[in-house]
């Protein structure tokens, strides 16, 4: 077991660039990946049932203690990436099916990198989680309703198929996991070990396909004008996430500090691009290229949150800033030292007063 951690620690640090390299080879040899266009609702319904056996009646319960602040976190997600896509859209001039794929990932929940990125940075992992598991739920409503109302213009959206898909390869296995967390408790920790090398493993089959599948489309005009529309879609997501964040702490201060302020930007900013591409090639499959955004997407935001959380955890630490400051206070870290030490003496003075 412990080889198979060291693995996954592996494979998560280099996804980026696994994720690249095996983009660009399936690009030039598209028979590696092509065979599974029609087994991406299954390879994505195994990512979440990995999510679902990670997890607990605790992580329900806290959505419940902590209400306001998942909520609004979660409301934020499903206003701020969808308008942002449709803005991009008509800035862009994007039209078709790309148009469609970017408004699909924009509608789509926040992606369990986001995870990975608040812990880096020192963010609230608890409420990036709880985020994570309330948009994803709302997800199966949210993106044919968003879909109807914003991308029509476009193309004819197919609801009925929006709302199946999504149920399929969302709420059933995340569910059917739960349910066999509930059932075989701790035997299930033997397994969630390897859960992070079959997730990715799953995703890079769904890249593999959506580049398949476009091959020749994929770096025309049309298509590459996808990808300055991805990273502003992503970065916008981030600026925005964070700005709404500070407004919040304004309003409640006592929710929204600065950990709490580093979690919702992450989750604004990163989408569950996999459940983008699955979607669009299920739903929209007379028009694969609808997928092009999200496999992009996929790519670029593990890029940038990386970087992010990088910066993010270097500028805290040049400024002395406390993970657990109220608004991310220069020189809080040696205020909150200062504080803990001046404890301690007071604590060793009242033992020594009391003997």
């Amino acid at each position: 077991m412990e080889n198979v951690k060291k693995f996954a620690d592996w494979l998560t640090k280099w996804f980026t660039l696994i994720v690249i390299v095996w983009a660009i080879f399936n690009y030039f040899v598209p028979q590696t990946s092509i065979w599974g266009k029609a087994y991406t609702g299954y390879l994505l319904g195994i990512v979440l049932f990995g999510m679902g056996l990670t997890l607990t009646l605790d992580d329900f319960k806290r959505i419940l203690t902590q209400p306001l602040m998942v909520v609004v976190g979660t409301v934020a997600h499903f206003v701020i990436m969808p308008l942002i896509a449709v803005l991009l859209c008509w800035i862009f001039h994007l039209d078709g099916p790309l148009a469609v794929g970017v408004i699909l990932v924009g509608c789509c929940p926040s992606g369990t990198s986001s995870n990975v990125m608040s812990y880096l940075s020192r963010g609230d992992v608890a409420l990036d989680v709880s985020i994570g598991i309330l948009s994803t739920l709302c997800a199966p409503f949210m993106i044919p309703l968003l879909m109807q109302w914003l991308a029509s213009q476009y193309v004819a959206v197919p609801v009925a198929s929006l709302f199946l898909n999504a149920v399929k390869v969302v709420l059933f296995p995340i569910a059917l996991g739960v349910i066999c967390h509930m059932i075989f408790g701790k035997k299930i920790e033997k397994v969630t070990v390897a859960l992070p090398i079959v997730s990715q493993v799953a995703i890079l089959l769904i890249i593999g396909v959506v580049v398949a599948a476009n091959g020749p489309k994929l770096f025309v005009a049309s298509s590459l004008m996808a990808i300055p529309v991805v990273i502003l879609h992503n970065l916008c997501g981030y600026a925005l996430g964070f700005g709404f964040s500070k407004l919040m702490y304004k309003v409640y201060p006592k929710g929204f500090r600065y950990a709490q302020q580093k979690a919702i930007t992450f989750e604004v900013g990163m989408q569950d691009s996999a459940l983008g591409a699955t979607l669009a090639l299920t739903s929209f499959a007379s028009n694969p290229i609808a997928a092009v955004p999200s496999t992009f997407f996929s790519v670029w935001h593990n890029i940038s949150g990386s970087i992010l959380s990088s910066w993010w955890r270097n500028h805290d630490d040049r400024h002395e800033i406390h993970w657990d400051s109220d608004n991310g206070e220069k020189g809080s870290a040696k205020n909150a030292d200062a504080s803990s030490e001046h404890a301690f003496d007071a604590d060793k003075k009242a033992k020594a007063a009391a003997k």
